[in-house]
């Protein structure tokens, strides 16, 4: 039986298993791009959101809404965004609601952003000419990859940036809590283009709400030669600077 969330923190040695344990979880955690049907039970799902909901936020606003998508609410999203993302007329994509990615890309961040994509793309064997095979693998995102559970997140929209901070934590915790039950996840963006048949299909009033991500949720394919894309980390001291 799980225990509380919320319970008042009780002293605890810290262990080398402890440590390890949570560590195994924070970097253990990938983006798999190919899930086994197997389903994910609603209460391991609770439970996940559940310890996630410990994440922190300015003045404990959380601001964050879930929306667990499976069975035939799940389908029949993937359905309607896979028609408007095969759809000829540019209208049916939407422009995002806020800007996830720069205007203007500058190195190292554009360097590590082809890398990451023609990594994934070599072990898939898709060449840089053939673009219906990008298109194909792009489409896959609106599947949540075939992970029998969906998320989508939102939030309303007279929250501020600092919230986005916020989920940012919170939507990490999901994602952690779902490695120490052995389940992994993959966070997609991609979802946010198609904003305009998202929010209407999970009942939202776009006035009033605001796509921030969707996410993938299941058991990783072992199989699958996607899920053996490990990206690489720039090691601390290039982005940290410790100051006596």
């Amino acid at each position: 039986m799980s225990h509380p969330a919320g319970q008042p923190r009780s002293p605890r040695p810290v262990t080398p298993d402890s440590v390890a344990a949570v560590d195994h979880a924070i970097t253990s955690r990938r983006s798999m791009r190919r899930f086994l049907p197997d389903p994910v039970p609603t209460e391991t799902v609770r439970d996940i959101l559940r310890v996630a909901s410990r994440a922190p936020s300015g003045t404990n606003t959380q601001p964050w809404k879930v929306h667990v998508l499976t069975g035939a609410s799940r389908q029949a999203l993937v359905d309607k965004v896979l028609e408007a993302a095969a759809q000829s007329d540019a209208s049916t994509r939407y422009t995002e609601q806020y800007d996830y990615y720069p205007a203007q890309w500058v190195s190292p961040y554009i360097d590590r952003r082809r890398k990451v994509g023609w990594d994934l793309y070599g072990l898939l064997g898709i060449t840089k000419d053939d673009k219906p095979a990008m298109r194909l693998q792009q489409a896959r995102n609106f599947m949540f990859f075939d992970a029998p559970v969906g998320l989508i997140f939102t939030i309303e929209r007279v929250m501020g940036r600092g919230s986005l901070l916020d989920y940012g934590m919170f939507l990490q915790s999901i994602m952690v809590a779902a490695r120490a039950r052995g389940l992994d996840t993959c966070p997609q963006a991609a979802w946010n283009h198609f904003h305009g048949v998202v929010l209407p299909h999970l009942g939202l009033d776009p006035e009033r709400h605001m796509m921030v991500c969707g996410m993938a949720l299941g058991h990783a394919d072992p199989a699958a030669i996607e899920n053996q894309l490990l990206t690489e980390r720039e090691p601390v001291d290039s982005f940290a600077r410790f100051l006596d």
